[in-house]
């Protein structure tokens, strides 16, 4: 198999679902989607690990077949983070330029971006993103990339993500006993904000929600950058276990009754229409109204989208999503759905699918696999930066150099 700098390779961890992606940089920049891999996610709970050697299996399976679909050998990888355990806070750095010329270099973006992650977080936990909102120098604000740029003080605000130190570890442990170097930790909400939002959008403002299987996040974004995240325990295992009490049935039969019959607004529903409910306890089958299939999730769509609501008005940010809401991930396919997030957040809701990417994509087209192709996005332009900076450093190590010359 051969090896590419090219090549981006992103695993999603996700509670009931592994993804591996693995994706090119083609000649023109754009991004090639060559290999994907997934399989039932194991030893996975809420975005924790919760048995070592399952999550490994798991994630090797996806590792094996995104492998053998690309014919790419999978040694670094991207991969996503998500899960209650997550904070988030914004920060605000300073530092002095420090070129004799006030020219700010790479290493001055890195010094501020420090500065501003200098906040105290207790020994368990690990600050693992500092995510620039914008760069100010010397009272110039809405900056984006400082570097060139002449000033004497460059300040930075950012939306810092915290993990428990633990977790991360586990994580780490799984992907290298598959024998892969963790590239790099990515927030699942961040990478799919490459998958699925707009740059008018993160302009504007928008707000972003994955519906997981275990957890629900949210992010807003304003002025092209994240500037508040939060998680809730709640998730599409939530609607399935209150159809599995409810219906009297195992949650296999309510998960399969979700995904066939289910709908999160009643309204939607035809009253005279009936379903045939399996019991593979009981080894028998029940005739009831898809409406009492409505009846029992959409209270928990309600429930879910309220509390997510009143956390973004009680951080004041409610006039902030101007384009709406973005809605992704597995809990969003549900039928009904976007129409109760409407109804709570009075705002336009549209599915977010991934976009941005050539090759398969027939096979990541759903919200299903957003954080998987927003990794990849994210990994390219990761790449992307680094080679930018490398060449400006050399530039300014040259350009030093003729100054130098002449002194």
């Amino acid at each position: 198999m051969a090896k590419s700098d090219n090549h981006i390779v992103g695993i999603d961890l996700g509670t009931s679902k592994i993804g591996v992606i693995v994706a090119k940089v083609l000649e023109k920049g754009e991004i090639g989607i060559i290999g994907l891999g997934k399989s039932d996610a194991k030893g996975m709970r809420r975005g924790n690990i919760s048995s070592l050697k399952e999550a490994e299996a798991s994630v090797k399976s996806s590792v094996i077949e995104a492998e053998t679909m690309s014919g790419y050998s999978i040694q670094k990888a991207y991969v996503s983070v998500g899960g209650c355990y997550l904070n988030s806070i914004n920060s605000r750095g300073v530092v002095a330029v420090s070129s004799k010329n006030k020219v700010i270099e790479p290493i001055d973006v890195a010094r501020v971006l420090q500065n501003a992650s200098s906040i105290r977080v207790s020994n368990d936990q690990k600050i693992f993103h500092t995510i620039p909102q914008e760069f100010i120098v010397d009272d110039q604000d809405g900056i984006s990339d400082p570097i060139g740029m002449h000033g004497q003080r460059l300040e930075a605000n950012v939306h810092i993500i915290i993990a428990s130190a633990t977790i991360l570890q586990n994580i780490a442990t799984v992907i290298h006993n598959c024998g892969i170097e963790v590239e790099d930790f990515v927030f699942n909400l961040l990478a799919d904000s490459y998958a699925v939002l707009t740059p008018e959008e993160m302009e504007l403002g928008v707000g972003l929600i994955n519906i997981g299987h275990g957890t629900t996040g949210i992010s807003i974004f304003e002025k092209g950058a994240i500037c508040h995240s939060h998680i809730i325990p709640i998730g599409g295992e939530h609607f399935t276990n209150d159809l599995s009490v409810l219906l009297k049935i195992g949650i296999p039969d309510a998960e399969i009754a979700k995904k066939k019959y289910g709908c999160a607004l009643t309204s939607m529903v035809s009253e005279d229409e009936m379903v045939e409910i399996q019991s593979s306890q009981q080894k028998k089958s029940t005739v009831i109204a898809k409406t009492k299939i409505a009846e029992i999730l959409e209270p928990r769509c309600f429930e879910l989208f309220q509390l997510l609501f009143e956390n973004i008005r009680d951080t004041k940010l409610l006039k902030a999503i101007n384009s709406g809401i973005v809605l992704t991930g597995g809990g969003s396919l549900l039928p009904g759905v976007s129409e109760v997030a409407e109804r709570v957040f009075d705002h336009h809701v549209r599915l977010g699918e991934p976009m941005g990417v050539s090759g398969l994509t027939n096979l990541v087209d759903s919200p299903l696999f957003s954080t998987s192709v927003g990794l990849a996005l994210y990994g390219a332009k990761s790449l992307k930066q680094k080679q930018t900076e490398t060449k400006k450093g050399l530039f300014s190590r040259l350009f030093g150099k003729m100054f130098e010359f002449f002194e």
